[in-house]
């Protein structure tokens, strides 16, 4: 991950949600919209989490301790689910339960124009941060898809931000049309529906972020194409072939590798270790997030005539 980047998103994110926020609860105080209110919740848990995702990326760089031989990179990843857990709690959550109770005691607005005008310049505001986490999500999504960015990326701030920056974008959306059609029909019931839209939204939004940033948190390894890349640069010379191969993520920069390789039979020792370590520079070169490579060499003990088979990310080779 550009690192620089993913702080660049989370600070305009930061900046653009606080300042929403406090328009929003002025627009709440004065008309009483229920989608107003459900807004502004949602905006200070977008700050919130903003500040818990900046406070990740510092905690994470604290240098190892023999507690904690392989650092502290997965901080990142546990502060990105508490941040998912509070978009579920505080967005989805309260945005549902004002909007039941505004179903069930609609009251008429005052001063809706208010809110629109709140509402379109949140927009404007929040385009801006959305604008800001697409662009710089785009050096490090490659060619997926964004939904194959957001399921595949292991750097867990720039999903988190796009997902929360899309939800906002939607979630004013919303609002500004239960404000509307309340306004149009002279029916305050529309403001709950429209309070009960973004609560549904953020809900989603949520779950999906809570499944992404536990399975970080449990431990994921290398992409396909790391894997690929991995295998490939691993043989050469007279590392003969890959035998098996463990990856996990420790950090969103950091790549654990560790694998079993066959070597030519015979080797004295110094051409075995100099082997290995020309094994260990060409992975790095190909993917240099694997940091930590730990090779064991082992002779080739493939049947003559047998076909080679490629190197089983999940089951050891017997030998």
């Amino acid at each position: 991950m550009a690192t620089g980047g993913g702080t660049k998103a989370i600070l305009a994110a930061l900046g653009a949600n606080a300042g929403i926020a406090v328009a929003k609860f002025i627009g709440f105080a004065i008309t009483g919209s229920s989608s107003m209110l459900a807004e502004s919740v949602h905006s200070v848990a977008d700050t919130t989490n903003q500040g818990l995702l900046l406070l990740g990326q510092k905690t994470s760089r604290r240098k190892a301790t023999r507690e904690h031989p392989f650092g502290f990179g997965r901080d990142r990843y546990f502060y990105s689910f508490i941040v998912a857990l509070m978009l579920f709690s505080l967005g989805s959550a309260f945005a549902i339960y004002e909007a039941i109770h505004k179903l069930q005691h609609p009251e008429p607005l005052t001063s809706p124009l208010v809110a629109v005008a709140i509402l379109v310049v949140a927009i404007v505001l929040e385009s801006y941060s959305f604008r800001t986490a697409i662009v710089e999500s785009r050096k490090i999504k490659g060619e997926v898809s964004w939904w194959g960015f957001i399921r595949q990326s292991r750097t867990p701030e720039l999903p988190v931000v796009l997902l929360e920056d899309a939800g906002a974008l939607f979630g004013l959306m919303f609002a500004l049309f239960g404000v509307g059609m309340s306004v149009v029909t002279d029916d305050p019931m529309w403001d709950g529906v429209g309070t009960l839209m973004i609560g549904i939204l953020l809900g989603v939004i949520a779950i999906i972020l809570i499944i992404e940033m536990k399975s970080l948190l449990i431990g994921e390894g290398a992409t396909p194409k790391e894997f690929d890349d991995i295998a490939a640069a691993a043989v050469g010379g007279r590392v003969l072939r890959l035998i098996h191969i463990r990856t996990q993520y420790l950090g969103p920069d950091e790549l654990l590798v560790a694998a079993k390789i066959a070597m030519e039979p015979g080797l004295p020792l110094a051409e075995a270790a100099a082997e290995i370590d020309a094994s260990e520079q060409r992975i790095r070169t190909a993917v240099p997030a694997a940091r930590l490579i730990y090779l064991e060499p082992d002779l080739d003990r493939t049947p003559a005539g047998a076909e080679e088979k490629a190197p089983d990310p999940i089951t050891p080779d017997p030998a």
